[in-house]
């Protein structure tokens, strides 16, 4: 994680400084984020992510900003006062992903097809399914269905004449 000075504009009660937050992690997804502090405040102007960030991700991001954010602008962390129970994504510091591990190969595919099924029994969208569990996008969650497709975990999408 980085944080780096953008710019800064002097203003007669004090200054107003913008911050470049960068993310980076082990499964090469990446978050960058414009961070405003004004008044002894601090917003998020900006968020750009690789894949994308889910809405869990999303409430979670001023989490992982928060500490170096603080420490680059010269501010107290919040941390401190309201210590929060991990949520079952690791201790509070911790490595974290912007999306869940998946595994690879057969055992993948198979827990593709089940997240299809139960979605589709459900009555819901498999595909927004697969997408939910894997993190991954719909291009690629629809790649992910067709190879549990070809491993035969899933009925074919036309029937062959």
């Amino acid at each position: 994680m980085s944080v780096t000075p953008a710019w800064e504009v002097q203003e007669h009660a004090g200054a107003t400084s913008w911050f470049q937050v960068r993310l980076a992690f082990e499964d090469g997804a990446r978050v960058d984020a414009l961070a405003v502090v004004a008044a002894g405040q601090v917003s998020i102007e900006d968020v750009k992510a690789w894949p994308a960030l889910s809405l869990a991700d999303l409430t979670v991001l001023a989490d992982w900003i928060e500490e170096p954010l603080c420490r680059a602008c010269g501010m107290e962390s919040y941390a401190d006062e309201e210590p929060e129970a991990p949520d079952g994504g690791g201790e509070p510091g911790g490595a974290r992903h912007a999306r869940p591990a998946w595994p690879r190969g057969i055992e993948g595919r198979w827990l593709v097809a089940r997240e299809y099924r139960a979605a589709q029994e459900g009555g819901l969208d498999p595909v927004l399914a697969v997408m939910c569990a894997t993190g991954h996008s719909r291009r690629w969650s629809l790649r992910l269905i067709a190879q549990a497709r070809d491993a035969g975990f899933l009925t074919p999408r036309h029937a062959r004449r």
